[in-house]
């Protein structure tokens, strides 16, 4: 095999190393919803999504926190904004119990 065919496999393999490994950094799921993928694509290409799961905020907190991300560069359509806000706030608000993590076996 010639240096050029090895040079590919070795940056495919690299891709998809960073890939698996990006996948493990997002950490548990989040709960199901239409907007659930936008809002995991939106998140947690910054952030694990216990950073999320964590959180109890209310609606209005949630809205200045979804802003503030845009501002810092999440890519979230403004017609999705609302829909963000609105699974975000009806998941993780304060009235939802605290998040605990799964047990390790």
């Amino acid at each position: 095999m010639s240096a050029r065919p090895k040079l590919a496999w070795f940056v495919l393999a690299l891709i998809a190393a960073g890939g698996v490994a990006m996948m493990a950094q997002q950490g548990p799921p989040l709960p199901p919803a239409p907007i659930e993928r936008r809002v995991r694509t939106a998140c947690l290409e910054c952030h694990d999504a216990t950073i999320v799961l964590q959180q109890r905020l209310d609606k209005k907190t949630w809205a200045k926190e979804v802003d503030k991300m845009v501002r810092w560069g999440a890519v979230v359509d403004a017609k999705e904004r609302e829909a963000f806000v609105e699974y975000l706030s009806s998941n993780f608000g304060p009235d939802k119990p605290a998040w605990t993590p799964a047990k390790k076996k």
